[in-house]
């Protein structure tokens, strides 16, 4: 009966975990190159399940494996691509194919697809978040007063003139090169790993790849199969209450 109270108790905290990854996922719709987040679940652990008959000198007769609960499992990020959205910003960029702007943070260099970009103060590209954009070389990327052009490939040019190349990493498994930190950001290989080249487009962002109706399903999923683990959690509580109160009359 314990048994069963731990599991049920178990699949609530997995759920509530479950629920976070996918509240995360719905607050990010909009949230241009966000990377919807998924969780996976598994046996917490599991023992031998024997019958014995009672009777004396009876073999016990090995019927199966116990669960004895569920934990949550590891976090992966779905790296399909999401649609591309027109701003017409000059300094906004999409990248069509696999491949990653690299950004200096305070924490070192970061991946990211959000290509949400800015002129600070100092005439330095940097992200939303102020990050400064690398170059093909790792270096920052400052740009001159004028009119920002990108083509395809990269290569900025201000008022006619190449000033720099986008640096960009391409991974040939990101699911397992990569891992997320915080936010948009990734961290991995300092190298590219596949000599797959990106399309470079200026005037759009990528749009978060989060399926709005698939996640609202799955947190549908998800809040069923908590209330289910709670209502065993009430049963198990109710049995084991029941059990208490007959021993006592018992005794």
């Amino acid at each position: 009966m314990i048994k069963g109270l731990y599991s049920a108790v178990s699949a609530m905290v997995m759920n509530a975990v479950r629920q976070q990854a996918l509240s995360h996922n719905i607050a990010n719709m909009q949230t241009p190159g966000f990377k919807q987040i998924f969780t996976s679940a598994g046996d917490f652990m599991q023992e031998q399940a024997v019958y014995v008959n009672g009777k004396a000198g009876t073999k016990s007769v090995y019927v199966g494996n116990l669960g004895l609960g569920t934990q949550i499992g590891l976090e992966f990020v779905d790296f399909s691509e999401g649609a591309l959205q027109r701003t017409d910003h000059p300094l906004d960029f999409a990248l069509q194919g696999s491949g990653f702007f690299r950004v200096e943070t305070p924490d070192g260099e970061r991946y990211t697809r959000d290509g949400r970009f800015l002129r600070d103060a100092e005439n330095n590209l940097v992200t939303v978040e102020g990050f400064s954009v690398l170059d093909a070389a790792g270096q920052p990327i400052q740009l001159p007063d004028g009119e920002v052009a990108v083509a395809s490939d990269g290569t900025i040019s201000v008022n006619g003139e190449e000033v720099a190349q986008l640096g960009i990493g391409v991974f040939e498994n990101p699911e397992t090169e990569l891992e997320h930190t915080e936010g948009n950001l990734f961290t991995g290989p300092a190298d590219s790993t596949s000599e797959d080249v990106p399309r470079v487009v200026q005037g759009y962002l990528e749009m978060s790849n989060a399926n709005p109706s698939q996640v609202m399903t799955q947190l549908v999923e998800v809040a069923r199969s908590y209330e289910a683990a709670q209502k065993l959690v009430q049963n198990q509580d109710e049995l084991l209450g029941k059990t208490i109160a007959s021993l006592g009359r018992i005794g």
